[in-house]
């Protein structure tokens, strides 16, 4: 079995470097990048199994990195994170192919099961 591969898309970049570091502490390989275009470069470089991706960035917004994520590989899973209050932002991007989201601030463990949901379900693809 493979082992979870994270990419981390927030142009809030002391919020992604600390959520990189703290899913680093507990064994889970992740990589993080500060905005949409530097994501998709990334998506390519390291291929990881799953993405954590804001909703709202400056240079390109999440639902369209999502449509990108998932043209390129639809096996990836892709987590949203929304920090404007908006849980129907969150289902329209299930809508689109997330398997989830889950709303700014981040609950660690609330992310943690999310994580093992999405790498169950990439491992079962």
């Amino acid at each position: 079995m493979d082992k979870a591969k994270l990419l981390i898309i927030d142009d809030e970049v002391e919020f992604a470097s600390t959520l990189c570091e703290r899913l680093r502490l507990r064994g889970i390989d992740s990589t993080d990048v500060h905005s949409g275009t530097e994501g998709l470069k990334k998506l390519v470089e390291i291929a990881p199994n799953i993405v954590i991706l804001d909703l709202k960035m400056p240079d390109i917004n999440g639902i369209d990195v999502l449509a990108r994520i998932k043209k390129h590989d639809p096996d990836i899973e892709v987590i949203m994170l929304t920090g404007h209050g908006s849980r129907a932002a969150g289902i329209l991007a299930m809508e689109k192919g997330a398997i989830d989201y889950i709303m700014k601030p981040t609950d660690i463990n609330e992310l943690l099961e999310k994580i093992n949901f999405a790498f169950a379900k990439h491992n079962k693809a």
